[in-house]
């Protein structure tokens, strides 16, 4: 954890987009945004034309997109970014639905900007509408933060990294621009604890998971997780449902629109284990739920890219905040226990004993076969937690 921070809760699209812009438009040296989707809608030429304003009064703009994820950005697009100076890469961009080997199922995942490395946005939110899928009225159900202090740099130089190992990948050398008059802050900038957690195939395999593992082991009263695709493996469900057995109130709020049927289906397969333990179960229906976040105790919350699904945690570049701060956590618990409220339907034993056989049957069809793709690119569930951040203010 590192103290002295200010981080801010950006509810969905219309609270972060106009604090992305403002921050683009202020940038001064250097500008790194990293996203898994970048459309050519309202939202991604509206931030395009910042990021190209930014690069065409000097500043060094980077811009980091997943080859999958971005597949239908226009050329067109990228290559007017270039034109007007905006360094623009693609990470892995040779894709295909057919194939499962490892390295086509790794992809950069992480929603995250740093600006003039004094302001950093880091949560789930990508470069689009968020309003194109099955006719939903409004934005995407997601979160960001902002983040102002010390912690600005851990997320700094994780950008930088990736942008250098990108950039020698694709054979454009990895230099990449350094200007000794400015330093990342570390000024105080607020109170908040906070750490910075990413997800990658090198040193860092299972921290976001062993911070979700070691925050629920240790919760006394309360765990609320929301979470868009939702298939942790044992190890999870299993601290899940000792928490509740210890009498923690347990609450899940899942994506209740059918958004990819497969993995939707797959969590199905869990709630029979889950509602016998006596967790707290919520589909999210006024519209698309994306968010990736969690609140334990009143006072430990976490925002970020990292959903609790086998490609987030075993396969995909991702990254999380971790907070340590009681203001910060009555603010998101307040905004979940809205949607909860507002937004979503409670799943009970008598609606879950209703179901058909069909639906049975595909749910548990759905889980093997996401387990199996798993399998076969060579991945298993790990029992090891990874390195945990811990919830206790003087550890």
């Amino acid at each position: 954890m590192i103290a002295n921070n200010q981080i801010t809760l950006l509810q969905s699209g219309e609270a972060y987009f106009p604090a992305l812009e403002a921050a683009l438009d202020r940038a001064m040296h250097e500008i790194y945004l990293e996203t898994y989707i970048f459309e050519d809608d309202t939202t991604g030429r509206r931030i395009a034309e910042a990021l190209r304003r930014a690069a065409v009064r000097g500043v060094k703009t980077h811009l980091l997109i997943d080859g999958f994820g971005s597949i239908s950005l226009p050329k067109t697009m990228v290559d007017g970014l270039e034109a007007a100076g905006v360094m623009v890469l693609k990470f892995r961009p040779k894709t295909s639905p057919w194939t499962l080997r490892r390295r086509r199922l790794r992809r950069l995942h992480r929603k995250m900007v740093v600006v003039d490395r004094k302001i950093a946005f880091v949560g789930g939110i990508n470069i689009n509408d968020g309003m194109d899928s099955l006719g939903q009225p409004s934005m995407r159900f997601d979160y960001a933060v902002s983040v102002h202090g010390p912690l600005v740099k851990a997320i700094h130089d994780s950008a930088r990294r990736v942008w250098s190992r990108v950039a020698w990948t694709r054979l454009r050398g990895g230099r990449v621009w350094n200007n000794a008059r400015y330093t990342p802050s570390t000024e105080p900038a607020g109170l908040m604890q906070a750490a910075f957690l990413v997800r990658n195939n090198i040193r860092n395999r299972r921290d976001i998971e062993g911070a979700y593992l070691q925050a629920i082991e240790q919760a006394q009263r309360e765990i609320i997780l929301a979470n868009a695709y939702f298939l942790p493996g044992l190890n999870f469900r299993h601290a899940l449902m000792n928490a509740a057995g210890r009498g923690v109130r347990v609450v899940l709020l899942l994506q209740g629109k059918v958004d990819h049927p497969l993995l939707h289906y797959a969590s199905h397969a869990l709630y029979r284990s889950f509602l016998d333990a006596g967790i707290e179960i919520y589909e999210y229906y006024k519209s698309l739920l994306h968010a990736k976040v969690a609140v334990i105790d009143g006072h430990w919350a976490t925002v970020g890219s990292s959903n609790l699904d086998p490609f987030s945690l075993l396969l995909s570049l991702e990254a999380n905040v971790v907070i340590d701060d009681e203001g910060f956590a009555k603010e998101l618990k307040f905004s979940l226990e809205q949607a909860m409220e507002a937004g979503s339907q409670r799943i009970g034993e008598n609606n879950w004993r209703t179901q058909s056989i069909g639906q049975r049957l595909a749910s548990w069809l759905s889980y093997g076969v996401v387990r199996f793709m798993i399998g076969i690119a060579g991945y298993a569930p790990g029992k090891l937690p990874g390195r945990a951040v811990p919830m206790d203010h003087s550890a």
